[in-house]
C-alpha cells in the first residue's frame, strides 16, 4: 500500500473541490464562512511567520484552543513546514497544560481565548522552551504575545502560496506530523507520536465507503485536539464536506438547527443527553400523542432488520413507515436541524439499546472503535451494510487486527503510531511482537466484524474470583431514563455494586407526578419512592446478568462526574481510579451492612 502524508492529501482535496463555504463560524451571533482560498493564504503565512521565527522540521508546536477555523489553519501550517503540532484540550487544567507544554518541549503555542492565555501566563517562568504564544483573539502583548492577524495576515500568505503547497507536499510521509498526549484515565498522559502517513491513511480510509453528496456538511463538536475529531476533520476536507463549528456541547443542538448538518462526530453522552429530554417530552404528552409515538417507534423498530441489510422492507410496512416518518420521525429530526445523515459515534462504547432506539426513529448511528495510538479508527461501521448494532463494524481498508489467547484486541498496519514521546520502554511493550496492543478486550464475529467487550485494565475481580465486564452493565444502566450516569465497582470485593447519578430532572418530573415535590436534591435522593424507582432500574439490568454480575449495592450521588474534577476525560470517559479515590468512603459504605442501598436478590 501506498503511503501518503496528511499534508498532500489535505492539499490534494482542497483543491480539488475548491470550496467558498469551506468553514463555517459563528461571529456575533451570525454565521460566517471561510473560503478555501483564505483557508490555504492564512495557513501558507503561518508558515512563513513560523520559519522566520526559527521554528524547523521536528520543532513542537502547541494548540490550545477551542475548535474554530484558526486551529485548522494553524494545523495545515505548522505541519507544513515539518514541525510537530502538539494539541492540548481547551479546558485543561494549569497542571497537565504545563506537564504537556514542558514534556514536548513546544517552543510555540497558540491559544484561542483569554482564558487560555492566562493559564500559560501562570505557569511561562517554569517554561524555558516555550518562547512565544499567538493568540487567536484581539490584539498582540510585544514580541512575545503575538496576535493571529499579524501571523496568518492573507498578503503575505497570498505571496508564499505556491511556495508553501510545494514544501507542504513533498513532506516525508514518515515524518511525525503530530504529539498527542492520551487523555489520561490511568496514570500519567502519555505523548503519542503520530506521523504524516498515520494521519494520511486514516483520513482517506476512514470515509472509504460512504456515500457523499455535494450539499454535505459536517459539524464539528468534539474537542480537534482529540484525534478521532481531527481525522474526522481531516476527512471532511479530503472528500469536499464543509465544516461548521459547534459554539459548545450546551448549544449543540441550536446550532444544529441553524446550520442543518449531515454528518457529525460524537461520542456516546450525546445520545444518552438527548434520549433524556426526547424522555420528558414524552412524559409530558398527552395519552393520544404518546401512543402514536409508541406506534411509531415500534414500526420503526420493525424496520431496523430490513435497514441494516441495506434492503427494501416490505410495501406495508413502506406504508407504516411513511405515516410513522409525517406523524414522529420527522419533528424529532427536525430538532437536530432535518437533514442528518450520519451520526459517527466514538470515543467510548454506546449500548446496543440506544443504538436501535435512534436508528428506529430514522437516524443512521454509525458507531467506530479506534484509539490515540492508532490515528485512531481501526474499524467501523460506515464500512457496512450489513450495520451491526453491539459491534464496532469490519476493519478499514488495510488494517489488520488479531485477537491474543487473553482475549486482548492487536493491531498493526499504517495507522498505529510511531511511539510514544520519550519512553521507550513502553513503546517497546505496546508494540511488542510487532502488533499494537490495544488494552481492550473483544472478538471478531462471524463476519469478521469486530465486538469490544471491555477494557483489560477494567475488568472487575470479585473476591469469588469471577471476572465482571463493568462497561456494557454501565451502558445498561445508562438506558435508563432516570440514570444520567453508572460507575460499576467491587475489584477484590464480595459482590459488584454501583455508583448511580441519577437524571434529577427526570426523577424530578416522575415525583411531581406521583405527587411528591423535593425542596432539594438531598431531600429527593432520602426520599424511599425515589430509592424504590431505583430499586426498580436496577433490577431490570440485573435480570438480564448472571448472578456473579449483579449489582447488590447502589448508591446515589449528588452531582454528575466532570472534567474539572478530574473524573473525565474529555470525551466524557470516566477515569475510574480517580473516581475510585474520590468516592472511596462512599464505596468501601456499600459494603458494609447499612450502607448504600440493598438490591433484593434475584430468583
Amino acid at each position: 500500500m501506498e503511503k501518503i502524508a496528511i499534508n498532500a492529501l489535505l492539499l490534494d482535496g482542497i483543491l480539488r473541490y475548491k470550496r467558498p463555504d469551506m468553514l463555517r463560524h459563528k461571529v456575533g451571533g451570525e454565521w460566517q464562512t471561510i473560503s478555501y482560498e483564505q483557508f490555504l493564504r492564512r495557513a501558507a503565512a503561518v508558515a512563513h511567520w513560523l520559519q522566520a521565527k526559527g521554528i524547523r522540521r521536528g520543532d513542537r508546536v502547541a494548540t490550545f484552543s477551542n475548535n474554530r477555523p484558526e486551529w485548522h489553519m494553524a494545523d495545515l501550517g505548522i505541519m507544513g513546514i515539518g514541525a510537530i503540532n502538539a494539541p492540548l484540550y481547551f479546558a485543561e487544567s494549569v497542571e497537565r497544560m504545563q506537564f504537556i507544554l514542558r514534556d514536548s518541549g513546544a517552543r510555540l503555542c497558540f491559544v484561542g481565548q483569554p482564558e487560555q492565555l492566562g493559564k500559560v501566563k501562570q505557569v511561562w517562568d517554569e517554561l524555558p522552551e516555550l518562547e512565544r504564544v499567538v493568540t487567536f483573539f484581539g490584539e498582540g502583548e510585544g514580541d512575545k504575545v503575538v496576535s493571529w492577524e499579524e501571523v496568518a495576515d492573507e498578503k503575505t500568505g497570498q505571496k508564499f502560496l505556491q511556495k508553501f503547497v510545494r514544501r507542504a507536499r513533498a513532506e516525508n510521509p514518515d515524518n511525525v506530523a503530530t504529539l498527542i498526549y492520551t487523555s489520561g484515565t490511568t496514570g500519567r498522559p502519555k505523548g503519542v507520536l503520530l506521523t504524516q502517513s498515520n494521519l494520511g491513511t486514516n483520513a482517506r480510509d476512514t470515509f472509504n465507503n460512504y456515500e457523499i453528496y455535494p450539499d454535505d456538511l459536517s459539524l464539528s463538536l468534539l474537542p480537534l485536539c482529540h484525534i478521532y475529531e481531527r481525522t474526522v476533520a481531516n476527512s471532511n476536507l479530503v472528500h469536499g464536506i464543509p465544516i461548521a463549528y459547534a459554539e459548545s456541547f450546551d448549544n449543540v443542538v441550536e446550532n444544529m438547527k441553524e446550520v442543518r448538518p449531515t454528518m457529525m462526530a460524537v461520542v456516546p453522552r450525546f445520545f444518552e443527553k438527548f434520549y433524556s429530554r426526547l424522555h420528558a417530552n414524552l412524559e409530558e404528552m398527552s395519552p393520544f400523542k404518546r401512543k402514536v409515538f409508541d406506534w411509531a417507534l415500534s414500526v420503526g423498530q420493525r424496520n431496523l432488520p430490513y435497514k441494516f441489510q441495506a434492503k427494501t422492507p416490505p410495501l406495508g410496512l413502506r406504508v407504516q413507515l411513511a405515516i410513522a416518518d409525517a406523524l414522529v420521525f420527522r419533528k424529532i429530526q427536525a430538532r437536530l436541524g432535518g437533514r442528518m445523515r450520519a451520526f459517527i459515534s466514538g470515543g467510548a462504547p454506546l449500548s446496543k439499546s440506544l443504538n436501535e432506539f435512534f436508528n428506529a426513529l430514522g437516524f443512521n448511528v454509525y458507531e467506530g472503535y479506534g484509539l490515540t495510538e492508532t490515528s485512531p479508527v481501526i474499524s467501523t461501521n460506515l464500512m457496512g451494510p450489513p450495520y451491526k448494532p453491539g459491534t464496532v463494524g469490519p476493519l478499514v481498508p488495510n488494517v489488520e487486527v488479531k485477537i491474543a489467547a487473553d482475549g486482548e484486541i492487536l493491531t498493526r498496519g499504517p495507522h498505529v503510531m510511531k511511539g510514544y514521546h520519550g519512553l521507550e520502554a513502553k513503546t517497546a511493550e505496546a508494540l511488542e511482537g510487532g502488533w499494537f496492543h490495544t488494552g481492550d478486550i473483544g472478538h471478531l464475529d462471524e463476519d469478521n466484524y469486530l465486538v469490544i467487550t471491555d477494557r483489560k485494565k477494567d475488568l472487575l475481580k470479585t473476591a469469588g474470583g469471577k471476572y465482571v465486564a463493568p462497561q456494557p452493565i454501565e451502558n445498561s444502566l445508562k438506558d435508563s431514563a432516570y440514570i444520567a450516569n453508572a460507575v460499576v465497582v467491587g475489584d477484590r470485593r464480595k459482590f459488584a455494586a454501583a455508583l448511580l447519578v441519577p437524571n434529577f430532572e427526570a426523577v424530578e418530573e416522575w415525583g411531581s407526578k406521583q405527587g411528591n415535590t423535593f425542596g432539594d436534591i438531598a431531600e429527593m435522593l432520602s426520599s424511599g419512592s425515589v430509592q424504590a424507582l431505583f430499586d426498580a432500574e436496577v433490577e431490570k439490568v440485573n435480570r438480564h446478568l448472571a448472578r456473579y454480575e449483579q449489582i447488590k449495592k447502589y448508591a446515589l450521588l449528588e452531582q454528575d462526574f466532570s472534567f474539572e474534577a478530574g473524573q473525565l476525560t474529555y470525551t466524557q470517559k470516566v477515569r475510574r481510579r480517580v473516581i475510585e479515590e474520590q468516592f472511596a468512603a462512599v464505596i468501601d459504605g456499600l459494603y458494609t451492612e447499612s450502607g448504600g442501598q440493598a438490591i433484593k436478590q434475584l430468583e
